[in-house]
């Protein structure tokens, strides 16, 4: 593998901004809020790792990109077909969890956290469509494949698939 060092670095720091975005999906309180919507991605780990060990659950949405996203080491800018298949299965798996979820966020989070996310992810949803289906028509440059890849990240490690439903 031929690793550019400044594709290595602004790579390596995408992936450490995404502990900022998990951090603030986690931790900002206890209970789910519009800003700490406790998103599937992180919580399951913490939920399921030992005590000394959960809050290491935040690094899994940086080392998730790292792992899928290669390419961007080698300031590559062409967005991967796995890419779009991934942004596409968990698109179309939110409307599914939230038409699920719906009446448990109503009753234990309340209608306005629950309309509140849903509609963030809805907004997130419709970027991050149209920023793929640009890339799908012209390849991107380097720096605009990792922001739009990032932010899908970025949607999975703060948002996407919020806590729905009664606190453990």
């Amino acid at each position: 593998m031929n690793f550019s060092r400044r594709g290595t670095v602004i790579t390596l720091l995408a992936a450490l901004g995404l502990t900022v975005t998990a951090s603030i999906g986690l931790f900002v309180s206890g209970a789910p809020t519009i800003f700490s919507p406790f998103p599937a991605l992180t919580v399951i780990p913490v939920l399921m790792l030992p005590q000394p060990l959960q809050y290491s659950g935040v690094l899994l949405p940086g080392l998730l990109f790292l792992f899928w996203n290669p390419q961007l080491m080698r300031l590559e800018g062409k967005v991967p077909k796995r890419t779009y298949i991934l942004f596409a299965l968990l698109a179309a798996l939110s409307v599914l969890y939230f038409a699920e979820s719906w009446k448990w966020g109503l009753q234990y989070q309340g209608p306005q956290f629950t309309a509140v996310i849903c509609s963030i992810n809805v907004a997130w949803i419709g970027f991050l469509t149209i920023a793929f289906r640009r890339c799908l028509r012209n390849t991107p440059t380097f720096g605009t494949s990792l922001l739009i890849q990032w932010m899908l990240f970025v949607w999975l490690s703060w948002c996407a698939f919020p806590w729905l439903g009664e606190l453990l």
